[in-house]
């Protein structure tokens, strides 16, 4: 089935395919219809689904004119993905003349008071600043035809559901609300049976499985030879671009600084980052500017980046769903994509739960060539006989787990 045949507006289909939009994906052959008919919905979908498109287009198509009062809002759990969203509305719009704003924290409160007061159709907003807003009269919601609450497991993970109750009770009650998230844990289910009527529910694809255009291994290695194996997957990989994930904000930092001793283009995205710094990021890694962006999970759910060719997992998730979401950052829409994940035996913990919850064994793999330093990794089952009796810090016999010494 093709745009066209979903009932969408005209001149959203013609937006839709100035982006080169071919064919509806899954979630949004499925989506699309029961917001055209004006039913709530609860959608989860693996991540790079095209999900935002799946509530953006039905949504502009029942827009179709502006009118001066906010129709449509949009809530977001970071200002990274709120200015993602916000530009893939403005994309699709641009045949039409209604209009879209962005609210979000890190900047200052002028220009988007301003915004407010032409009263845009659309309101894409993080929950933080919206309620600032609110609090001072800035926002009128009185005319709210259709509220948007996206990457609501994201929002939950975050601390943000108190302030989302806060912001529906103040939308009209005779609205359409669309739910969308990864997953839909209990919370999230309550939250869905309070703001919501009658909901379609639509699921697409395993929750717990990665994505099938990925292919994904792990590479066992020593602790002191992380960063080499980093190196070496680099300067072997054919890849056009590469998100690189660690656990810290001070990882990032020192693995970009590595990098760029080492003649690549890096940016890099973590929650110290200026509002400037992160736009540079973002905007120089999908132009091509940079070929390597480091991040935290902040950029692990929700950022699309058209061309990542390949994830790298430079520390192991410490939660199983951070995996997949991590992974899915390459792979999207439709296309391939490769995910490396470097592991030490202290990781080995977070693998096997990563394995449980996926279901699947995640091959290990080895680099030719590479000079390999001896790990307790390379003879796992006895470290997980250690791991079984082992307290405080975990030991291997009598080594410490990522410790390592020269084979002979």
């Amino acid at each position: 089935m093709s745009f066209q045949n979903l009932g969408l507006s005209e001149p959203v289909v013609h937006g839709a395919q100035r982006m080169g939009y071919s064919d509806p994906t899954p979630i949004q052959l499925r989506a699309a219809p029961v917001i055209l008919a004006g039913r709530d919905l609860i959608a989860s979908a693996q991540t790079g689904t095209g999900k935002t498109a799946a509530f953006a287009l039905p949504i502009l198509s029942k827009l179709d004119h502006h009118e001066p009062r906010i129709r449509c809002l949009v809530l977001e759990p970071t200002r990274e993905l709120a200015m993602q969203v916000e530009t893939a509305f403005r994309d699709y719009m641009r045949f039409m003349h209604t209009e879209v704003t962005l609210i979000h924290g890190g900047v200052g409160y002028g220009r988007q008071r301003e915004d407010l007061k032409r009263q845009c159709d659309v309101v894409v907003a993080t929950p933080g600043r919206l309620l600032d807003l609110m609090q001072q009269s800035a926002v009128d919601l009185g005319g709210l035809q259709f509220l948007v609450l996206d990457e609501v497991d994201r929002m939950l993970d975050m601390g943000f559901l108190p302030d989302v109750r806060r912001i529906v009770e103040k939308c009209p009650k005779e609205r359409q609300t669309l739910l969308f998230s990864a997953t839909i844990p209990e919370e999230i289910q309550r939250l869905s049976a309070w703001c919501l009527r009658d909901p379609e529910r639509i699921e697409i694809g395993a929750r717990r499985s990665p994505a099938e255009t990925v292919t994904h291994a792990l590479y066992p290695v020593a602790l002191d030879q992380k960063f080499d194996l980093l190196l070496t997957l680099l300067e072997r990989t054919n890849y056009d671009s590469v998100l690189i994930f660690t656990r810290t904000k001070d990882g990032a930092d020192r693995i970009s600084r590595q990098l760029k001793k080492n003649n690549h283009s890096v940016a890099t995205l973590h929650s110290n980052r200026t509002q400037n710094e992160r736009v540079d990021a973002l905007e120089g890694f999908k132009a091509g500017r940079y070929e390597v962006m480091v991040a935290t999970d902040i950029a692990a759910r929700g950022i699309d980046i058209a061309g990542v060719s390949h994830v790298i997992n430079y520390d192991v998730p410490q939660h199983p769903e951070d995996y997949v979401h991590r992974i899915g950052r390459t792979g999207r829409a439709q296309t391939v994509g490769d995910a490396f994940t470097i592991m030490t035996a202290e990781e080995l913990p977070h693998v096997l739960d990563i394995e449980r919850f996926i279901g699947q064994k995640v091959p290990r793999k080895k680099i030719e060539d590479f000079n390999y330093v001896y790990t307790a990794l390379f003879n796992e089952e006895s470290v997980m006989s250690s791991l079984k009796g082992a307290k405080g810090v975990r030991t291997h016999k009598g080594m410490r787990f990522g410790a390592s010494r020269r084979r002979r």
